[in-house]
């Protein structure tokens, strides 16, 4: 039976809805976490600001092994921590935990990236003036860097679009889910297409706000 749109388009309303909220929420909460952590591999690393080799080491290697784990792997195997957070490790809400986390960590290796690239003389520079470490990484750091964090963030945030796709799994709905159950699953191929095209113009619009955001910072 295919889709009904006349009756059905509140049902697709309410699926995009969920998808922006999930994508909004991990992106917050990961792209904070993900800063936080970024900055202090990049800080502690050896001949940072604040060098600390074990605290690297830890840092890197919990990193390492969060990063390769497939998304879908990752959404069970942290169900434990899903239900302590949120009481349940079915819906929206259970579905975010996960994608939050899993931004988090990619985020902070694109931070640190981005920020280990920076030419070190003006890291020198300022230490040379008597900045204080903190307000190296304000006034220095980060301004340097936030054109290509800007770039960073808006990868990430595509990344995040591709997790949401799975928040069917756990009963989380969404796009993926809503062209899973409604497109696919009846030979609905419109459907299927439809929100594979609203979804890339979801990306597309924020791809276009983070590249004319980092333009305008470089122009600066």
């Amino acid at each position: 039976m295919k889709f009904d749109w006349a009756e059905g388009w509140p049902q697709f309303l309410e699926a995009f809805g969920t998808t922006v909220y999930i994508v909004a929420i991990a992106m917050g909460v990961g792209g904070v976490i993900g800063l936080v952590l970024g900055l202090a591999l990049y800080t502690t690393r050896r001949g940072g600001l604040f060098a600390n080799n074990a605290v690297f080491t830890v840092l890197n290697l919990l990193v390492n092994f969060i990063r390769p784990i497939p998304f879908v792997i990752f959404l069970t195997a942290v169900g434990p921590v899903t239900i302590l957070l949120t009481g349940s490790r079915i819906g929206t809400d259970a579905f975010i935990v996960p994608a939050a986390i899993m931004a988090s960590f990619a985020t902070s290796r694109i931070v640190e990236q981005n920020l280990v690239a920076l030419d070190p003389g003006m890291i020198e520079a300022a230490r040379s003036m008597g900045a204080s470490p903190m307000r190296i990484i304000r006034t220095v750091v980060i301004p340097e860097a936030l054109a290509p964090l800007i770039l960073g963030y808006t990868f990430i945030f595509v990344a995040v679009v591709d997790m949401s796709a799975l928040a069917g799994l756990v009963g989380g709905g969404g796009l993926g889910d809503f062209a899973l159950t409604q497109g696919y699953q009846r030979f609905d191929w419109a459907v299927t297409w439809i929100t594979v095209l609203v979804i890339v113009v979801l990306v597309q619009a924020v791809q276009f706000v983070g590249n004319s955001l980092a333009r305008k910072v470089l122009t600066r």
